[in-house]
């Protein structure tokens, strides 16, 4: 038999079994993180489609900005759930913005404007496609101010461009 490796757009589809609720627990790979947001041991957090993850970041346009905390905590408010599991919602931004490329590629679009979608602390994503430098490129086409601060890039004032989503 021979494996096909999935196409981007194909790892894009929803799971089976997602949404999932969950009590939070310390071995979680993500308790680090949605502990930092406030969330307890004991409290519920929110497994979702990449579906829900790709609808908040197509409501992003240009000049505006969003980081994977307010994807978060807009999923969390939508569920009715403490928190997100940021680490599944890092994954799927970053197969979103790969599959994006993958349709350009083809000739294709997503619609999906994955360079607007910064990491936690503003900073950009060295594993979109061509890495932070092409997430720069754009940025700094559509008006932003990138500054490189040690080995990371942040978006000037980033705090200031951070768009309100609902789902």
């Amino acid at each position: 038999m021979v494996y096909k490796r999935k196409s981007w757009q194909e790892k894009l589809a929803d799971k089976k079994g997602l949404p999932k609720v969950l009590r939070l627990q310390k071995n979680f790979p993500c308790y680090n993180a949605v502990h930092r947001m406030g969330a307890e041991i004991g409290d519920d957090v929110v497994l979702v489609n990449p579906s829900e993850i790709v609808n908040l970041m197509k409501q992003v346009p240009k000049g505006k900005l969003i980081t994977l905390i307010e994807i978060c905590k807009t999923i969390a408010k939508n569920h009715h759930v403490q928190a997100c599991c940021s680490l599944t919602t890092g994954i799927f931004i970053m197969i979103a913005a790969n599959a994006e490329k993958e349709a350009k590629n083809q000739g294709k679009t997503l619609d999906i404007p994955y360079w607007r979608t910064l990491k936690a602390d503003g900073s950009l994503n060295e594993k979109y496609p061509g890495g932070a430098q092409a997430q720069k490129k754009i940025l700094e086409q559509e008006g932003f101010t990138v500054q490189k601060k040690g080995k990371k890039f942040f978006v000037k004032d980033f705090e200031k461009y951070i768009e309100e989503v609902k789902q």
